[in-house]
């Protein structure tokens, strides 16, 4: 599917903020790999079909992940909005189409990430937390500078925030979000 029919299809699919959220990630992601030599029609696939799954009932989202033998961890069945991510990376094959395991890998795992991502993935995770619409999270204008400058610095503020603003919400933390601070801690190291 073109990209523009995406998009159209997506505007009916989602409510309004959730589709001016994807919007801010697609352009937020081309002007990211623009910056880092990546991809920029992969990036703007990826950012335009990371939540394309995230306006689904936790119910329905847990029907369809077993309807279609789609691994859910214990984490995510305790907490199925997280499925979104994954559902997302299946839709984007099924429903529009992307056969490029870059893109659907990368709508998988912007969720809690994952250790050991590629530029894309590392894109599209930040992306979806530094796009113009957001404005509530904690050190979000160091966390949009470092994602010009050093994607893997870039991915530890944003880990450190996630799991610090869990903490204090008393929120459950998945461990892979869990793995991939570790993980990114260690690279900074």
């Amino acid at each position: 599917m073109k990209r523009a029919e995406i998009e159209k299809k997506l505007k009916k699919e989602l409510d309004k903020e959730r589709y001016a959220h994807t919007l801010g990630v697609m352009y937020t992601a081309a002007a990211m790999a623009m910056a880092h030599q990546a991809d920029m029609e992969q990036a703007m696939y990826a950012g335009l079909l990371h939540d394309c799954a995230k306006c689904i009932s936790n119910h329905d989202k847990l029907k369809i992940c077993k309807k279609n033998k789609i691994f859910v961890s214990p984490s995510e069945e305790r907490r199925p909005f997280l499925l979104h991510a994954k559902l997302g990376a299946y839709f984007a094959r099924k429903t529009y189409g992307v056969e490029d395991k870059e893109i659907l890998h990368a709508i998988q795992v912007h969720t809690t990430g994952e250790p050991g991502m590629n530029t894309l993935d590392k894109i599209i995770y930040i992306a979806d937390y530094i796009e113009p619409n957001r404005n509530k999270a904690p050190n979000l204008e160091e966390a949009r500078r470092l994602a010009f400058e050093d994607l893997d610095r870039a991915m530890l503020k944003i880990l450190s925030d996630t799991l610090n603003y869990l903490e204090r919400k008393g929120g459950e933390i998945d461990p892979l979000t869990v793995e991939t601070y570790e993980y990114f801690k260690e690279v900074i190291q």
